[in-house]
C-alpha cells in the first residue's frame, strides 16, 4: 500500500497566545514585559500633589471662619493641624484607591491622561491598594485623635462615612463615580464637610462665612472634577464610566466648570461687602482666566491637563487668600 499524507486532525492547533495581551479586565493580573518598575516619582505622581488643594482650601477656609468667629486664644490650632491631616490623607488614599479600582477593572486601558500605576502595569494592584488603606488609616487614627481632644464622639460616624464615601467612588460593585455622582461626595465632603466641620471643631459651632466659604470652595472643587472628567470623557464612555460629563455632554460640561468659579468668586465677594479683606481672593482670577479660555476652546488632553493643575492653584490660592482675609 502506498503511503498516504497524515491525514489533518479534527482541530485546528491551538496557537499559544502571547503573554501579556489577554483581554483581563486586570491589567495587574496580566504578565506585563519590558515595563519598568515604579520608582519614587511615580508613587509620588500617583498621589496626584495637583489635587491636594481640595483638601488644604477648604481646612484653611474653616480655620479662616473659626479665628474670625473666636476672640485670641479660643481657637485650636492642634486641631485644626489634625483636621488637615484629614483631609490630605483621605485625599491622597482616594486618589490610589481609584488608581486600584480603574485600573483592575480595565478602565484605565482607554486613559489619555497621566498614566496610572495599576493600568500601566509599574505596580501590582495589591500593593496599590495597600498603600491606599494606609492612607485611610492615616486618616482614621488622627480622627480619632480629633474625636478624643475634642469630645465629639459623633464625628466617628462623620469620619466612617468620609472613608466610606472615598472608597466607592470608584470601588465595589457598582461605584457611583460611574453613576454620575461623583460630583456630589466632591461638594459635601471636600467643600462643606471639610469647611464646616473644620470650624466645629475649633469654636464648638457654625457661622456664616464658614458656610460661604465651603460652598464656594466645594464649586471649584466640583468644577476639578468636571475639567478631569471633560478630558476622559470620550475614553469613559467606551469604557462604559458614566460619570457626569458623560451624562450632559462636553459643551454643557464646559459651560458648568465656568459657573462653578463664577458662584465661587460670586459668593466671595459676597463676603469681602462685609469683610474687606476678602477682596484678596480675587487674586485666584489670575489663574482662573487663563484655565476658562483654554476650556472653552480647548481640545486635547494635554490642554484639559493643564486646566486641571491651573484649577488646583486657583482652588489653593482661593481658599488661602480667603482664610486670610477671614483671620486677620
Amino acid at each position: 500500500m502506498a503511503n498516504t499524507p497524515q491525514r489533518a486532525s479534527a482541530k485546528a492547533p491551538v496557537r499559544n497566545k502571547p503573554k501579556g495581551t489577554g483581554k483581563s479586565g486586570n491589567p495587574a493580573a496580566r504578565k506585563m514585559q519590558a515595563v519598568r518598575p515604579a520608582r519614587l516619582g511615580d508613587w509620588i505622581g500617583g498621589a496626584r500633589p495637583f489635587t491636594l488643594s481640595m483638601a488644604v482650601a477648604p481646612v484653611a477656609i474653616g480655620t479662616g471662619a473659626a479665628i474670625f468667629a473666636s476672640d485670641p486664644g479660643v481657637y485650636h490650632w492642634a486641631r485644626a493641624i489634625l483636621c488637615l491631616v484629614i483631609a490630605i490623607a483621605l485625599q491622597i488614599g482616594v486618589n490610589f484607591a481609584n488608581d486600584y479600582s480603574d485600573g483592575i477593572r480595565g478602565t484605565d486601558e482607554h486613559r489619555v491622561g497621566p498614566s496610572r500605576l495599576v493600568g500601566s502595569g509599574r505596580a501590582k494592584a495589591r500593593t496599590v491598594l495597600t498603600v491606599a488603606l494606609v492612607f485611610f488609616g492615616i486618616a482614621a487614627v488622627a480622627g480619632i485623635i480629633l474625636v478624643i481632644v475634642s469630645g465629639l464622639w459623633w464625628l466617628l460616624i462623620v469620619g466612617s462615612l468620609a472613608i466610606v464615601a472615598a472608597w466607592y467612588y470608584t470601588g465595589g460593585k457598582r461605584p457611583y463615580g460611574y453613576m454620575g455622582l461623583g460630583e456630589l461626595f466632591v461638594f459635601v465632603f471636600f467643600g462643606l464637610v471639610a469647611t464646616l466641620g473644620t470650624t466645629y471643631v475649633q469654636i464648638g459651632t457654625i457661622t456664616q462665612p464658614a458656610i460661604a466659604g465651603g460652598i464656594a470652595v466645594g464649586f471649584i472643587a466640583v468644577a476639578t472634577l468636571m475639567v478631569n472628567n471633560l478630558r476622559d470623557i470620550e475614553q469613559d464612555r467606551i469604557a462604559g464610566k458614566r460619570t457626569l460629563s458623560v451624562r450632559i455632554g462636553a459643551t454643557a460640561t464646559r459651560i458648568s466648570y465656568v459657573v462653578l468659579l463664577l458662584l465661587a468668586l460670586g459668593l466671595a465677594i459676597w463676603l469681602a461687602l462685609f469683610i474687606p479683606l476678602v477682596w484678596a481672593t480675587l487674586f485666584s482670577l489670575l489663574v482662573m482666566i487663563p484655565a476658562i479660555v483654554i476650556v472653552l476652546t480647548g481640545k486635547t488632553a494635554r490642554e484639559f491637563v493643564l486646566v486641571l493643575k491651573l484649577t488646583g492653584v486657583a482652588q489653593l490660592i482661593f481658599g488661602l487668600t480667603l482664610a486670610y482675609g477671614l483671620a486677620f
